[in-house]
């Protein structure tokens, strides 16, 4: 059964515990009026989480704001809207995206690049549900749900004096932590299977790829990636349509394999057969001058650095070299 019908409920993919866990969390942020804090780093969902909370318990519109995209004398217009003859060019009223979530949602997204004078500004938003058009003298209530997310360590943010103390606090009421991709790599799969359309399937070598790679661009990377691969229209995709960090982690991987192929040699503790070597069937004397060619490549023939990759001192890689008989 297709992933999008088994393990997706509120729109996220996934059956790992982490991601049973945040399901249960949308479930009772629905059911509130406080304050929500996405955390979690960028990728893993944020918005995502975001619509899921309004759509469990829908009322008026849901209105993302990028904070940062938010520049310049226009951020407070944008937010909370200006009145008419306000600053030059302001030649009529105008509802800022605050105004137009009034009955519903509005998801700040990227809280943590908002500037310090308008953190002042929203705290009045969180505390006292009102806002200020640009220009005017009334202040205005609204009601609405208050989402907000970031990528960055809003702690750390306070301690550096980036990001207002009570802000923090009044935002940090009910807390969502977005788990890395790499922390629940069970769920890789079904995403695989989620994001694929029109038939397309990785081949099982590229699967396996895939499935053993961290993803440090989380949810958003590995969506990419299956949207080049079938853009490419190779038939389960082959090792060239491979984003280039893909391409350098399966490279790593196997000069890693090959550097263990090292170790067994030297210190001849592993029968041959549990080194499950790539097909064809390779030697450990083969497979060892072939990871000293390829570190010795990678790193431009600095011999001192290829060392330190294979993970072996530099006589034994000199002794290595003459044996195998490499310039």
């Amino acid at each position: 059964m297709k992933s999008s019908t088994v393990g997706c409920a509120h729109g996220l993919v996934g059956q790992s515990p982490e991601m049973t866990a945040v399901r249960r969390l949308i479930e009772k942020a629905s059911r509130i009026q406080l304050p929500v804090l996405l955390l979690g780093e960028s990728g893993t969902g944020k918005e995502v989480v975001a619509r899921a909370i309004h759509d469990s318990n829908p009322r008026g519109q849901f209105v993302p704001i990028d904070c940062g995209s938010l520049v310049g004398t226009v951020m407070e217009s944008e937010l909370f809207g200006h009145v008419k003859g306000a600053f030059t060019g302001a030649v009529d009223n105008k509802k800022g995206l605050v105004e137009l979530a009034d009955g519903g949602t509005a998801f700040f997204d990227e809280i943590g690049d908002l500037p310090l004078d308008m953190q002042v500004k929203l705290l009045r938003l969180v505390q006292e549900r009102e806002f200020r058009a640009v220009g005017s003298l009334q202040w205005r209530k609204v009601s609405l749900r208050i989402i907000a997310a970031t990528h960055r360590n809003l702690k750390a943010e306070v301690a550096a004096g980036r990001f207002r103390q009570d802000l923090y606090y009044r935002l940090n009421v009910f807390a969502v932590h977005l788990p890395p991709l790499r922390q629940r790599k069970g769920d890789i799969a079904l995403l695989i299977d989620h994001f694929c359309a029109n038939g397309f399937r990785p081949a099982p070598d590229i699967l396996a790829t895939l499935l053993s790679y961290d993803w440090p661009g989380n949810v958003r990377e590995l969506k990419n990636c299956i949207e080049r691969m079938e853009a490419m229209h190779s038939e389960g995709g082959q090792y060239a349509d491979l984003p280039s960090a893909l391409l350098y982690h399966r490279n790593g991987g196997g000069l890693q394999q090959l550097s263990e192929a090292i170790d067994a040699e030297q210190l001849s503790a592993m029968p041959h057969e549990s080194l499950a070597p790539r097909s064809p069937v390779i030697s450990i004397p083969d497979s060892t001058r072939e990871a000293i060619v390829k570190a010795l490549a990678a790193t431009g023939g600095n011999r001192g650095e290829a060392a330190r990759i294979l993970r072996i001192g530099r006589t034994t890689l000199y002794r290595k070299m003459k044996e195998y008989r490499i310039d």
